[in-house]
């Protein structure tokens, strides 16, 4: 099993849909995916068609009973998502009370990392959706992960997010003790505005050794593939977004090591 966790201390900056194109397509290869749901707005859930606020299984039970968890409570909270080798652990919007309850409670930072090690062998691929915030949701997701992606807008503001996404990672590399391999990837590029040239120019420049080269523009595909609940290169596979979704997977398995790399690429 491999987790990579998809983060950034900004909002609207595409993670949802960066973890669902990624995992279809890790999917699409025949990888066995689980996309987990740590935010508790819930966007990645309620594109499945689950809904935060009523879920009865979640990722909020791992948290509820980290101390007696096994293979089988794991398992219980995994949905089928509709789609071939992909499943989801869905998000509950109780998830918001934890950063309250957790003052004083130990180990509520590896909760994840602990949940995982439980269904190791059942998965290849593992994609944590995280909320925009550093907090015990957060942590868990970074804790838990061998390798980080973050989508960053090409504007301005979602600059200023990048730089705070970095110092916390270096602020996590200390404290794990072994470095957490990131990427950024620049997305909702429009080559029509100067502000997202200017911005991806930046990026680039600021991050050449983290920065993935390739970029992903804005693709209307990619709301209409959220409304109908389905990966969007299930949707529609030869739009300009899915295009670039490909080129970014084969790209990350390129530099994965091991059984996940192998079996080509889409």
């Amino acid at each position: 099993m491999r987790v990579w966790s998809i983060a950034n201390q900004k909002g609207g900056v595409g993670k949802t849909t960066t973890t669902v194109a990624l995992g279809g397509l890790a999917a699409e290869q025949g990888r066995r995916v689980l996309l987990l749901d740590l935010d508790p707005h819930g966007s990645l859930s309620s594109y499945f068609r689950q809904d935060p606020d009523s879920v009865q299984k979640s990722v909020f039970t791992l948290f509820e009973e980290r101390k007696n968890l096994s293979p089988e409570r794991v398992r219980e909270l995994i949905l089928e998502t509709g789609c071939d080798n992909l499943h989801l652990m869905p998000s509950a919007t109780a998830l918001a009370t934890l950063e309250r309850h957790s003052v004083g409670q130990e180990g509520m930072g590896l909760v994840l990392t602990k949940a995982l090690a439980q269904v190791y062998d059942d998965y290849d691929l593992v994609l944590v959706d995280t909320p925009p915030l550093l907090g015990v949701l957060m942590i868990n997701a970074l804790a838990a992960a061998q390798r980080l992606i973050m989508p960053v807008q090409t504007e301005f503001l979602a600059l200023k997010g990048l730089e705070r996404m970095v110092h916390t990672l270096e602020m996590m590399s200390r404290s794990r003790k072994r470095p957490l391999e990131y990427h950024i990837v620049p997305v909702m590029f429009d080559r029509r505005t100067q502000a997202s040239v200017s911005s991806l120019l930046t990026i680039r420049n600021t991050y050449p050794k983290t920065v993935w080269p390739g970029m992903i523009p804005v693709d209307t595909k990619f709301r209409d593939a959220s409304r109908v609940g389905l990966p969007p290169h299930l949707f529609e596979p030869e739009s300009r977004g899915v295009e670039s979704y490909r080129s970014l997977y084969r790209w990350l398995m390129k530099r994965e090591p091991g059984v996940l790399a192998r079996g080509g690429v889409a």
